[in-house]
């Protein structure tokens, strides 16, 4: 009996991307990449993929070891190569640089039309397509408001102003939408893609949402940096 390096080179792709997930798990990096709903994936992938990585590896001696073809091999090698870069890059959320090129939330964003009693950013978001809602957040100018989010700069605005962005995620960041609000009176110089806490009055416009700011906080970015729906 001897090993089999075909059936060893599945068993190195089932075992690295169990650990992966036990990785994720250990360091609670899965909400940069999965939202609140969907990251029960994380424990349970963890837990499936070390059995069936484990019950390859105790069949992988035969009596004809089995060679890695080369078609095996670039499989093998595309199976795990996300594995190597989520490990390799720093751990980073979505920023500026996904808000200029993602699309602000639109109509596969449900909405239920009404707001509840502190207005949340997903409730702006949900104003941003729906008539209802957005006739219900109009009724709520000059409540105050609590917003966490990223600064994002935009071409022209005043050095006081900027967008307050957070993404919104239904399954993982791959179906990311973001949604803004415009912030005015802020302290000046707040550095791009930092973390902060935006209390203000809100003032829903025709075409924009603005926050009047009471204070700007600079915070660490949140465990979960993402909103579910």
């Amino acid at each position: 009996m001897r090993w089999s390096p075909a059936r060893l080179a599945t068993t190195f792709a089932l075992l690295a991307w169990a650990g992966l997930f036990w990785f994720l798990l250990a360091t609670g990096r899965s909400g940069l990449y999965l939202s609140s709903r969907t990251d029960w994936v994380i424990p349970v992938g963890a837990i499936v993929l070390t059995i069936a990585g484990l019950g390859r590896l105790a069949t992988s001696r035969d009596e004809q070891a089995e060679a890695v073809g080369r078609g095996q091999a670039w499989g093998v090698g595309l199976i795990v190569l996300p594995v190597v870069a989520i490990l390799a890059l720093p751990p980073a959320s979505l920023g500026s640089f996904a808000a200029s090129r993602r699309q602000v939330v639109g109509g596969n964003f449900a909405s239920s039309g009404e707001i509840g009693e502190e207005v949340s950013l997903a409730e702006v978001a949900g104003a941003m397509w729906s008539d209802e809602a957005r006739r219900a957040l109009f009724e709520r100018a000059g409540s105050p408001v609590d917003f966490v989010g990223i600064v994002t700069h935009r071409d022209g605005l005043p050095p006081d102003e900027f967008y307050l962005t957070r993404f919104i995620v239904s399954c993982c960041v791959a179906d990311a939408l973001g949604v803004q609000v415009r912030v005015v009176g802020a302290p000046r110089g707040l550095p791009e893609d930092d973390w902060v806490r935006v209390k203000g009055t809100l003032y829903p416009l025709k075409d924009d949402v603005v926050v009047a700011v009471s204070s700007v906080q600079r915070i660490p970015r949140p465990e979960h940096p993402y909103l579910t729906v």
